[in-house]
């Protein structure tokens, strides 16, 4: 018998995500490097985000933070990067750096604080 390393694929994610996501996101969230970009301008988007961050390498995930009641983005939000070396030249790259006509806060995003539910 000969072992065959194949994925399964269901609704585009591995099988092995969709029957264990919760130990799979832990050991995920430990290989991403993610990225905290502050000082977005209102109107960036997500691909505009994402463009200028490949250039220093692969990029995971984008997402830019909206407000929930109006919908208008809160002018910040996370880059996930599966490369922590290039993740760091991209920190390192960007920090400080103008687009679209605002000085870029770029840094490793760290863990929200826990809230009192006292």
């Amino acid at each position: 018998m000969i072992h065959c390393p194949c994925v399964l694929w269901i609704a585009d994610r591995p099988f092995f995500e969709t029957a264990f996501p919760a130990g799979l996101m832990q050991a995920r969230r430990m290989i991403l490097k993610n990225i905290f970009v502050g000082n977005l301008a209102f109107t960036t988007s997500e691909d505009q985000l994402r463009n200028i961050f490949e250039q220093f390498g692969a990029v995971e995930r984008v997402a830019i933070l909206s407000d929930r009641d109006t919908g208008k983005s809160r002018g910040f939000g996370f880059v996930e990067m599966p490369n922590a070396d290039e993740a760091n030249r991209a920190i390192e790259g960007l920090n400080g750096s103008d687009f679209m006509g605002r000085a870029l806060n770029v840094n490793e995003a760290r863990p929200k604080p826990p809230k009192d539910r006292y």
